[in-house]
């Protein structure tokens, strides 16, 4: 008896050392593991799905949803509530026009311009049920970029929102021409070449179409196609296959949500963020989605209050805006207990935090179309993502030297790159393999090659390039610091420097232009800048200038910063030096270019003076 004590009592000091080892050493090893198996559990049903080729898709994971729970709420818009057999007899109505007026079949891919709305989602899952793939639209670019979005992808059918129809104005005659079919949801079209949908919607049947028309057997079909800004300039298109779109929707499930939450959505559904992290999580989990038209700092708190909104989506630029609204004494009455997104500064989560009461923001890293994504259950202040040694066999990822000023990364005497330390910062790549496939963009093979890097660490290796900075700690915390080449963060937007060098460039007096983003205290991203050489003979024309970008550009990407130099400084391999000028910013006391800033009230370029530049520091002026 004594012995068994004896063993008891050794095992009992075990347990207890050890649970306070791992608390002292790894504080966050249960909490680690707990997501880990989450997440190697989620992997193991889609690697099951493939081998046994039984997929189940986003799309039918909503239908059986619409079974399992029919009345419950799916989407409240505008203080309407639509269930679950709401949008599912809704989509089974536009599938059937789908096929019998729009005469589509399936393979076809269609273009998406519509703005947030419950009709968004009934017209993505009615193409969807007929077997054809997605383009979402942002509805922000402009005529060339929009064209340019239909060459990406090969659509030759646009389904355009109601409110969004005059936006076609300067491009109709252009994709008729180019064969594209206009449908408008509208029961009358003023546009003798726009085709009317709702009023075909409301004869349609609303029993569902044949389930082989959208049955696939390959996770790797292409679903979406979602555009992103990228260093080539114009939007390129994201190829979303089903494996994407349910990773993405797995999300949710694995920071802890349940079907009881309520999600508010006021993120563009365009974006990924929103459609599949947002829409589809939320049908992951059977659960209910508040969806915004647009975002409203003023109304935020208060449509959460009213739907009982338990989780909200975010980038950081969001989170900014709500910690500017003025105080209220309601601020922490509510129930939302977490937030996911990206983009979050450190001050702002503090700020956030400790206004509107300990909500868990869960970041996630991770583009449109990459293969690597980096989630932060821990909620620890300031970092994007945790990884540990299991996490690396898992997801195979490098932090690499990168040489800002050459904009380049560093390379050994052999060739390769370069590891960095813990604690440095490096370029972050991710290993292209069989588990982390890389499906690039629709419509030119280059645009995919250019986001690969080969021979990395050894002949024939190949790795996604992020074109992000970042940092890993001693305690596997990830930590972004910045992006590097051709594309900047503005406004919750990816800028794309190269189409706006393009555009800027139409202006009759720019010889040259080399764009690039600049940091401004207390606002998130970088604004756009852009250093100029004036062609000889002509002068600068803030006026015109103001209307060009004004007419052929998103907000976003309208450039608040102009700086006339006499001449453009370029790297030693000839490339447009920016690290310089990222550097010296905007500050005229400390440049002696002229500079120029964009005002919005004057419809003009103004000269940046001491004044102005200080008015923008203090919040006062409007960029």
């Amino acid at each position: 008896m004594s012995v068994f004590l004896g063993w008891l009592s050794a095992l009992a000091m075990a347990v207890v050392s050890t649970h306070v080892l791992l608390k002292v050493c790894f504080p966050y090893f249960w909490r680690d593991l707990l997501f880990l198996i989450k997440v190697i559990r989620c992997g193991a049903r889609l690697e099951l799905s493939k081998l046994t080729s039984n997929v189940h898709t986003v799309l039918e994971k909503f239908v059986l949803q619409a079974q399992r729970v029919p009345d419950k709420p799916f989407v409240i818009f505008e203080g309407i509530v639509h269930t679950y057999r709401d949008i599912e007899q809704r989509s089974n109505r536009l599938a059937h026009v789908f096929l019998e007026s729009v005469n589509l079949r399936k393979g076809d891919c269609v273009a998406l311009l519509m703005s947030n709305e419950p009709d968004f989602l009934c017209v993505w899952f009615g193409l969807a049920k007929v077997g054809c793939s997605v383009a979402f639209l942002n509805t922000n670019i402009k005529s060339k970029s929009l064209l340019h979005c239909f060459n990406c992808c090969g659509a030759k059918t646009l389904i355009v929102g109601s409110e969004l129809v005059e936006c076609l104005d300067g491009i109709l005659t252009s994709l008729l021409e180019d064969n594209i079919q206009v449908w408008a949801m509208e029961s009358h079209s003023e546009h003798t070449q726009v085709h009317s949908l709702l009023d075909k919607v409301a004869a349609a049947s609303e029993q569902p179409v044949p389930a082989v028309l959208h049955a696939t057997t390959s996770l790797k079909s292409p679903t979406l196609y979602i555009f992103t800004s990228g260093t080539t300039g114009l939007p390129k298109a994201a190829v979303i296959t089903h494996l994407q779109s349910l990773k993405a929707a797995a999300g949710f499930w694995a920071f802890g949500m349940t079907e009881d939450d309520v999600v508010y959505i006021p993120l563009p559904l365009y974006h990924s963020a929103a459609s599949l992290i947002g829409i589809g999580g939320t049908i992951e989990l059977g659960a209910t989605c508040v969806l915004k038209k647009k975002f409203s700092a003023s109304q935020f708190w208060n449509d959460c209050r009213k739907h009982n909104v338990t989780a909200f989506q975010y980038i950081g630029e969001l989170c900014r805006y709500l910690c500017n609204q003025p105080k209220r004494e309601v601020d922490k009455v509510h129930k939302v207990r977490m937030g996911v997104g990206n983009g979050l500064r450190q001050d702002v989560w503090r700020e956030f935090q400790s206004r509107f009461g300990n909500v868990k923001m869960c970041e996630v890293y991770g583009s449109t179309e990459g293969n690597l994504c980096f989630m932060n259950h821990i909620g620890k202040i300031g970092t994007v993502g945790r990884s540990n040694f299991l996490y690396r066999l898992l997801f195979k990822y490098d932090l690499v030297k990168y040489d800002m000023e050459k904009d380049e990364p560093v390379k050994d005497q052999y060739g390769f790159c370069q590891r960095v330390g813990r604690g440095e910062t490096g370029l972050l790549l991710s290993k292209v393999s069989a588990t982390s496939p890389f499906f690039g963009y629709a419509g030119s093979k280059q645009l995919t090659e250019k986001k690969l890097m080969r021979n990395v660490f050894m002949k024939g290796d190949a790795y996604f390039n992020t074109g992000d900075l970042m940092a890993e700690d001693q305690e596997g915390f990830i930590c972004f610091k910045d992006r590097v080449g051709d594309t900047f963060r503005w406004k919750g937007e990816n800028v794309a420097t190269t189409e706006l060098t393009e555009a800027l460039g139409l202006v009759d007096f720019m010889q040259e232009v080399n764009v690039y983003g600049v940091e401004i205290p207390g606002l998130e991203g970088r604004a756009g800048m852009a250093a100029v050489i004036i062609r000889p003979g002509l002068m600068f024309d803030g006026k015109k200038l103001f209307e060009h970008v004004v007419t052929d550009l998103p907000a976003y990407a309208h450039p608040r910063f102009i700086r006339i130099q006499g001449m453009m400084e370029m790297t030693s391999t000839f490339k447009q030096q920016k690290f310089q000028l990222v550097q010296s910013g905007f500050n005229p006391s400390t440049i002696s270019d002229p500079l120029y800033v964009l005002d919005y009230q004057q419809k003009n370029y103004i000269p940046l003076t001491d004044t102005v530049y200080h008015s923008i520091l203090a919040g006062e002026y409007k960029l």
